[in-house]
């Protein structure tokens, strides 16, 4: 990629703010997906329809800055 590709590219902060403890076996495997590893852990993540569709699945659980 070229500077001005990297610029173009959007991106989303994700935290994780509320535990997985008893939460839905797939629930707990998409937070690990998205790089989650414990509450107020932020990672950047590239706003693709994958990622979007995941944040979707566990919207409960973690906060979407972006």
């Amino acid at each position: 990629m070229n500077t001005t590709e990297k610029q173009s590219v959007k991106t989303l902060r994700v935290t994780l703010v509320k535990s997985v403890i008893g939460t839905n076996k797939s629930h707990r495997a998409t937070v690990m997906g998205l790089g989650l590893r414990r509450i107020r852990h932020t990672v950047t993540l590239e706003d693709t329809p994958s990622v979007r569709g995941m944040i979707a699945k566990v919207d409960y659980l973690v906060k979407v800055e972006g």
